[in-house]
Parts: C-alpha cells; sequence; structure tokens
C-alpha cells in the first residue's frame, strides 16, 4: 500500500528548511556590528612642549606624543583609527579636534585583531584647560565612548595644554617700576619687542593665559595679555598652564606707584659734576610711562626711555608722563674741571722777544697734584716738568697741566714766540696786504703810539663804524686781526690816532691784495 504525503508535513519540512537558512545569518547580523572600547589612558594629564625628557631620540624636538589603548570588535582590517579631541568644554558636538598620528613608540605592546595602540600629538595651537575629553574616532564614522583617566567610569575630564614658550618674559618694557597719576590707572602688558620672532615672548601666542600676582597675592579673574592697574603694589605675571605652570616662567616684578605729577627729577650715577674721562654719565628720570629727553630746551632724537647717557655738560631736562598728569625733571650737569691760568706770554698769540734774552712763563693750577708737560713745536722738552718755564727759542710753545689724582682732567695753553724785529716806522701806514705772504700783513705805525704809550687808536669803515679800538696796540699782532674778504675793490678805512695829551692824528688805510 503506498503512502501519501500530507500537506502538514510538507509545510513543517519548507518552515525547517527555511529556518536553517536564515539562522547562521541573523546570528552574523548581530555578531558583526562594530564597536570601539576604549581602555584606561596611561597618563592623567597632557602637559605636551618643553624640551623632550628624551633629546638623544628627539633632539631639538619639544615633547609632544601620547599613546591610547582601545579594543574592537567588527571592524574590517582596512578602517583607520584615530584618537579625537573635545572642545575645551569637553564637547564633541561643534568640534571635533583631531590630533596628530605619530609613529609607535618604542617597547609599544603589538596591536592585535581585537587590541590596538595609537600614538599621537595634540595641537600646538591648544588653548589650554582641564575639562578636555579623549576618544576614537573610525574611518567608517563609528566613535567610542570617552576614555577615562581613572578608574572604570570615574574620571573622564583631562587636563591638556600645550607650552609653546617655557622661558622667563618681561613686562612693562622691562622696565622695573610704573606711576600713575592718583584717581586714574596705568595698564601693565606683556612686553613683546620682536613680534618677527615668535619665541621672543608669549604675547606671539595668542591661546596662552597668565595669572597676574599683586604683592604675591593671585588676582582673580585676571587672565589677559594686560592688567589694568589703580593702586600701589609689586606686580607679576606668569604663563597659566594650569597643573603644567611652572613659576619660571613668570615675569619681572613691577613696582607700581601712584604719584600727582609734580616731582620728576633726575640723577646723575657719575654725580655732578661728573668726570668725562671715565666715560659716560647716565642720567635717570623718575619712574613714569613715557619720557621726552632734551639738551639746552632742544629735544634729542631718540631719546624716549627712562634713562640717558651722555659725557658732555649741559641743561638736561625730562618730560615725564604719569598716565594723564606730567612733570618735568632738570637737571644742570656739569663736567668736572680744574681752572688754571699762565703769564709771562699771550694765549693764542706770537709773542715778540728780542733775540739772546729770556722770557720766563709761569702757570697756576687747581688740579689735585698737577703734571706738567712742556712741547716745543709738538715734541715734549726733555726735563720740563715743573709749572715754569723758561724760553730763549722760537717756536711754537704747548703746556699741558694734568690733575694724576682722582679725576684725570687736563687744561692746555699753546702760544708762540718768535724774535722781534725792529719795526718802527717813520710814519703811519697807509696801505696794507693782508694776503698772509709774511710782508706788510698788519698796519704798522710809529713806536711812539704803540703799547705802553697810552694812545688811543680807533679804525672805522667806509659807513663810519667802529671795527677796531684799544689803547694798547701792538705792531706785531696788529690790525686786521681776522680775514677781511674783498675782489673787484679795494675797501678804505679810516684811523683816528689819539696820543695823550695831543691832538688826534687821522688819515686813511686801503687794502690791497
Amino acid at each position: 500500500m503506498s503512502s501519501k504525503t500530507t500537506s502538514l508535513f510538507s509545510l513543517n519540512t519548507l518552515l525547517n528548511f527555511l529556518m536553517l537558512l536564515l539562522l547562521p545569518s541573523t546570528i552574523l547580523l548581530f555578531a558583526q556590528t562594530p564597536t570601539i572600547t576604549p581602555q584606561k589612558l596611561p597618563f592623567d594629564k597632557i602637559c605636551a612642549g618643553g624640551l623632550t625628557p628624551d633629546p638623544i631620540k628627539y633632539p631639538g624636538e619639544f615633547f609632544n606624543h601620547y599613546q591610547a589603548n582601545f579594543k574592537i570588535s567588527g571592524f574590517d582590517p582596512s578602517v583607520i583609527f584615530v584618537v579625537e579631541l573635545s572642545d575645551p568644554s569637553g564637547s564633541f558636538v561643534t568640534t571635533q579636534t583631531a590630533t596628530t598620528a605619530l609613529p609607535r613608540l618604542a617597547n609599544t605592546p603589538p596591536d592585535t585583531a581585537t587590541d590596538k595602540w595609537l600614538t599621537f600629538a595634540v595641537p600646538t595651537n591648544l588653548v589650554g584647560s582641564d575639562t578636555y575629553r579623549l576618544r576614537v574616532k573610525s574611518s567608517t564614522g563609528i566613535t567610542s565612548s570617552n576614555f577615562n583617566i581613572g578608574v572604570s567610569g570615574s574620571v573622564q575630564a583631562l587636563t591638556a595644554y600645550y607650552k609653546p614658550y617655557i622661558n622667563p618674559f618681561a613686562i612693562n618694557n622691562n622696565q622695573p617700576t610704573l606711576s600713575f597719576c592718583n584717581g586714574s590707572s596705568v595698564t601693565l602688558t606683556i612686553y613683546n619687542p620682536t613680534p618677527a620672532i615668535p619665541t621672543s615672548s608669549p604675547a606671539n601666542y595668542p591661546q596662552l593665559k597668565y595669572k597676574w600676582y599683586k604683592d604675591g597675592v593671585l588676582i582673580p579673574g585676571e587672565s589677559g595679555i594686560s592688567l589694568s592697574v589703580s593702586s600701589n603694589g609689586e606686580y607679576y605675571a606668569e604663563l597659566n598652564y594650569g597643573i603644567c605652570s611652572d613659576v619660571n616662567y613668570s615675569s619681572q616684578r613691577v613696582t607700581v606707584t601712584g604719584t600727582s605729577g609734580n616731582g620728576a627729577t633726575i640723577t646723575s650715577s657719575s654725580g655732578n659734576p661728573f668726570c668725562s674721562s671715565l666715560g659716560n654719565t647716565t642720567l635717570t628720570a623718575t619712574a613714569g610711562n613715557t619720557y621726552v629727553w632734551k639738551k639746552n630746551n632742544v629735544v634729542i632724537v631718540g631719546a624716549t626711555a627712562r634713562t640717558y647717557q651722555t659725557n658732555l655738560s649741559g641743561i638736561y631736562t625730562c618730560d615725564v608722563d604719569f598716565g594723564g598728569c606730567k612733570s618735568t625733571g632738570t637737571v644742570d650737569l656739569k663736567v668736572f674741571e680744574i681752572s688754571s691760568t699762565i703769564s709771562g706770554v699771550d694765549e693764542g698769540k706770537v709773542n715778540k722777544i728780542p733775540e739772546g734774552e729770556t722770557v720766563s712763563i709761569t702757570t697756576t693750577t687747581t688740579a689735585v697734584s698737577p703734571s706738567y708737560q712742556w712741547l716745543l713745536n709738538d715734541s715734549t722738552i726733555p726735563g720740563e716738568t715743573t709749572s715754569s718755564l723758561d724760553i730763549t727759542a722760537e717756536g711754537k710753545y704747548k703746556v699741558i697741566i694734568t690733575q694724576t689724582s682722582g679725576c684725570q682732567v687736563s687744561d692746555e695753553f699753546s702760544f708762540e714766540v718768535s724774535y722781534q724785529t725792529n719795526l718802527n716806522v717813520p710814519q703811519i701806514a697807509n696801505i696794507v696786504s693782508p694776503n698772509n705772504d709774511g710782508a706788510n700783513d698788519t698796519w704798522i705805525i710809529p713806536d711812539q703810539y704803540i703799547s705802553g704809550t697810552n694812545t688811543q687808536v680807533m679804525i672805522l669803515n667806509s659807513l663810519g663804524e667802529i671795527v677796531y679800538q684799544t689803547d694798547n696796540y701792538d705792531n706785531y699782532n696788529g690790525w686786521p686781526q681776522t680775514t677781511i674778504k674783498f675782489s673787484n675793490y679795494n675797501p678804505v678805512y679810516y684811523y683816528i690816532i689819539t696820543p695823550n695829551g695831543q691832538s688826534a692824528k687821522k688819515g686813511s688805510i686801503t687794502l690791497v691784495k
């Protein structure tokens, strides 16, 4: 008897067959859902920047390499992973900052199909914060939960700073003092003298924040590049790298004082008078904000600092601006000098002596422990080191008097000696040729009218103006005593000679070449 398959059997058989086909696919679907599971970070903060702790391996580099470990499942081997950084508040909603992938560090465990390590660097323009977060993102768009820095699930907020500047710096143009007008304020600012050189000042890194201190106490809420000050105190700034900070990354101390603006003064570092042979003296004005220096009421170009160096005497002033109120300091600066005199000759002139006779020269001086050097025609006269000298020879003489104790300062006198010739003439000359040829260069008159006779001598120009007048005329150093220039005509002058108790002699003098 043949059997017959029922319809019910056929239906069950079909359902079982379909279930056997679908079950592996369903299992495979659930098994292949990609997951990224961050492991605890091997560090609890990021203090990047600064010199690397391994200068041999990374010569001249700043420290900036970190590792993160995570597990994966369900990813194709071709998928790439990166470590992603949140915004400073810890949010990934609007800002996701990719870190920079680095080669694996030495001794890093090998990657497996499920266990991965990434080495990365944070951005060098990172804005420091204590609430950053890290996560992993795949090239397929899958993101992980945040990394923990403590026990599982307890702490995710991460301190992260990059320190591009790791040196002391300056504020207030590197000056130690600053003034302001009482009732107003003044601003302290990070000093940045060379913006073209980034490493010259932290001001070249706008992402940096600062901590400001007054009298050693932190000023709350002040983190900018400048600070407005309205009270006396000692101020300084420190780079704020959070828990990565270093007290060595701070400015000099600046003493800030209020002033009414009526007390600017100037002091000289070498005293007043000062010894110029020792070099410049430094003039220092009362501390203010801006300075304008003048000498004898003329502005000194470029002199706008608190100090000014000079080795010249004069009346120096400095206009000091204290931040709204101004004051001017003044000093009458004098160079230390000695006072000396010479007698027996006329300084700067040709002194005539009869050939064979001696003229005695004597000097006096206020110099302490003075030394004397006598010269004839620019050569030292051997053995002559006292304050006086007997002269019998013609030539150009000089004596140099030097103070040898304390400030070394000198006086000197020059004169010329020549033998006297007989210039006595029988009558008053009416022609002079002042061309420096040694003949008839000056006006010669009879000896009865020259020095010692108490005769008044006057010379006038063609307009009747007096150009020369004396009662002690000297034929050897006579008129004209300065050069008179003429070209197309011969100028005429007029003389009036009035001997003591006698009538005047009058006439003309023509100058010729």
